[in-house]
């Protein structure tokens, strides 16, 4: 069901599957057990840097691979909804094994193959749960509804990320018994976050009301799903506009990601943060990239999501230049608060001018393509930063990488002409 108007109890509960999920990348992704990786499992910070980029980049790899297929078999088949079940059930289901880490080198390899089908899980997750958005409001309510959804996301992020800074790595005494000197307090973020996505996605799967579609069985769907897949590259190749913000996306997409990825690493390995500074750090991203979003997201409908995207783009290349090269902890606080607030525009700007060029009735088809431009090449930036660390041994080299992603993307994304709302 369509709705003219852009906020209602349906529409909001896809909002708050942002909430539900943002943890996992700020937690699991980002700042906790990159962190916990780092500095406590891992033979040394160089070391965890290039692990985690084989890691991101495999995981990448295969996300690229599967997102396209599975996307054109949910067009044929049963409700978008349905299709979220299983990836999110997963998804919470490694995040809370991640408590069986113990702070052993040994245990490495299973902290990486956790995360690693956990992320795998989790982008497979966005690629029904964006291509419900076109079912849910007109194309002129787009911008501002993707801004909440994202904006929420970063808010959920923060207010988790808070939870756990307070209730377990501050508290004296941990709760529930947790051990500290096992870190058991640190483990139990998997847990945490796994409830929160559960608890959380709840309204989404109750509430929100999808648009009637033409349903087939999983086999036949299947079947058919394969043959619908080519035609959808067909539809790519003679859209230009869309298969050149396709590519625009997957290089600065691949640049945003490694940022991402390494953000925790980075803190904890170049600035020596411990693991209650890197969770104050990613209280401040999250709370400036939830700011951005849902300043930005209303901004979308006004002056266009490419506007917002080459904004965003320019203005994270201008300040992760000098992030690069500071020495100072405290103009690395700053500068990634400002940083932070241009992250969730050209996500939430990205995925808004996504719906505005998809094909009626090529949603999940098309955002399955929409993954794949995210991910085809996204192990290229966790690898290339992997190989520079180890020839470098330096962090900063490596993570230099990031600057021509963005720019190169912007230059291309430039040339593209968007159609109007209407």
């Amino acid at each position: 069901m369509i709705f003219k108007t852009p906020i209602n109890r349906s529409v909001f509960s896809w909002c708050v599957y942002d909430w539900a999920n943002s943890p996992f990348p700020a937690i699991v992704l980002t700042f906790v057990i990159p962190a916990y990786f780092t500095n406590v499992v891992a033979v040394n910070a160089e070391t965890a840097t290039s692990q985690w980029a084989f890691m991101i980049g495999t995981s990448s790899l295969i996300i690229a691979f599967v997102s396209p297929v599975i996307g054109s078999i949910a067009d044929n088949g049963h409700r978008l909804k349905s299709w979220l079940v299983l990836p999110t059930i997963i998804l919470a289901l490694m995040t809370a094994m991640l408590w069986f880490v113990q702070p052993l080198q040994s245990d490495g390899i299973l902290l990486l193959l956790l995360t690693g089908v956990a992320l795998i899980a989790f982008e497979i997750s966005m690629v029904f749960y964006n291509a419900l958005l076109p079912n849910l409001v007109s194309s002129n309510y787009v911008g501002r509804v993707s801004g909440l959804g994202w904006g929420l996301g970063y808010i959920g992020g923060l207010i988790c990320l808070l939870i756990f800074l307070v209730g377990f790595i501050q508290a004296e005494t941990p709760p529930f018994g947790l051990n500290k000197w096992a870190l058991e307090h640190v483990r139990a973020s998997g847990p945490l976050v796994a409830l929160w996505l559960i608890f959380f996605s709840l309204p989404m799967f109750f509430w929100t009301q999808e648009k009637s579609r033409n349903t087939s069985p999983v086999r036949s769907a299947g079947e058919f799903g394969f043959s619908r897949l080519f035609s959808s590259f067909r539809v790519l190749l003679e859209n230009k506009t869309l298969s050149r913000f396709l590519l625009a996306r997957m290089i600065f997409t691949d640049g945003i990601n490694t940022l991402f990825a390494f953000g925790g690493i980075y803190a904890a390995g170049t600035f020596g943060m411990g693991m209650k500074d890197v969770l104050l750090f990613g209280l401040l991203l999250n709370a400036t990239a939830g700011f951005g979003a849902f300043l930005f997201g209303w901004l979308d409908d006004r002056i266009g999501p490419k506007a917002i995207i080459l904004v965003g783009l320019s203005s994270i290349t201008l300040v992760g230049l000098p992030i690069l090269l500071i020495e100072s902890v405290v103009w690395f606080w700053i500068l990634g608060a400002i940083l932070g607030i241009f992250f969730g525009p050209v996500q939430s700007a990205s995925r808004s001018l996504m719906v505005r060029l998809v094909p009626t009735g090529e949603e999940a088809g098309m955002f399955g393509l929409y993954a794949l431009s995210g991910k085809i090449t996204s192990f290229v930036g966790p690898w290339l930063v992997g190989l520079l660390v180890l020839t470098y041994d330096s962090q900063r080299i490596a993570l230099s990488i990031v600057i021509p992603f963005l720019i190169i993307g912007g230059l291309i994304l430039l040339t593209i002409k968007v159609p109007s709302n209407d």
